[in-house]
């Protein structure tokens, strides 16, 4: 019987119970955040003033909010402010990352040791505190706020790039490649970073769930998204307001945030056991 890395693969994944539970969760969220305009019985700012604070009943599976517009409406096409978080937060992290991460590791001297301690530097102060202050500087509104999550978390992707370039630099394939005239951009993009990337995978996923929580964070204190978005984080914030009187504005959000994270944790544990076995999880 021939043997099939892939096939092996695919069945790596299926007997990955974390993996499985994981990528089911983060797809039901793409499928709520894609289909929003069919899922959701009405649009996310459409407000009903007979029924503000309507308990959670048949025609409003989760309740309106102070202004009447339908919870469960607004948390489906918040999945889709996740998922923006998800990718752009992610791809502006990895950018910057990676990029300085190749510097440093392949050139080393006084570049690797400008940018480390700007990598440093940021390590020491709190990111929640750092990323306010960025906020503050320049301006509120979701995407800023991604912005600012991303020049705070950059340093971590920078740092494990750094290490693997430094470990990969002096092996045989890449002299064989200086030998043949490639210039240093062409080196770390064609023969350093494909050897990096099944751990970039495994960073990322575990990365999301803190960029999502950070960003949501930003927006239930009021700089990330502003009223009338859907974002989850301000729903809370919004609905704390009327916690007494309608609990269910705080907790479906909340319940919301807490399934996707765990999805995209859970995914990312599969992700590290199957691409990276040297740090499987007991």
């Amino acid at each position: 019987m021939n043997y099939s890395p892939f096939k092996e693969f695919l069945s790596s994944c299926y007997k990955n119970r974390n993996f499985m539970i994981g990528l089911i969760i983060v797809l039901s969220v793409i499928i709520f955040a894609v289909f929003a305009n069919q899922i959701a019985p009405y649009n996310y700012d459409e407000a009903h003033p007979e029924d503000i604070l309507a308990a959670p009943s048949a025609e409003y599976i989760f309740g309106t909010d102070n202004m009447g517009r339908d919870l469960f409406s607004r948390i489906i096409y918040g999945s889709r402010i996740t998922l923006q978080v998800a990718v752009l937060g992610a791809g502006l992290q990895l950018v910057f990352g990676v990029t300085i991460g190749l510097i440093c590791g392949y050139f080393g001297g006084i570049a690797d040791r400008s940018l480390t301690f700007i990598a440093d530097l940021t390590w020491c102060i709190p990111g929640m505190i750092m990323a306010l202050a960025v906020v503050t500087i320049i301006g509120t509104g979701l995407t800023n706020a991604i912005i600012a999550i991303a020049i705070v978390n950059w340093a971590s992707y920078a740092r494990m790039v750094r290490a693997k370039t430094m470990s990969i630099k002096n092996q045989a394939f890449i002299e064989t490649g200086i030998s043949f005239g490639e210039n240093p951009a062409a080196i770390m993009v064609r023969y350093i970073l494909p050897n990096i990337v099944p751990v970039l995978i495994v960073t990322v996923s575990m990365q999301l769930p803190g960029t999502i929580m950070s960003t949501t964070t930003l927006s239930f204190l009021g700089v990330g998204s502003q009223p009338p978005s859907p974002d989850w984080g301000l729903m809370v914030s919004e609905g704390i307001n009327f916690i007494s009187r309608g609990p269910w504005l705080c907790i479906f959000p909340g319940l919301a945030l807490v399934y996707t994270v765990f999805g995209f944790n859970v995914l990312g544990e599969g992700l590290r056991d199957l691409l990276d076995p040297r740090m499987k999880s007991q």
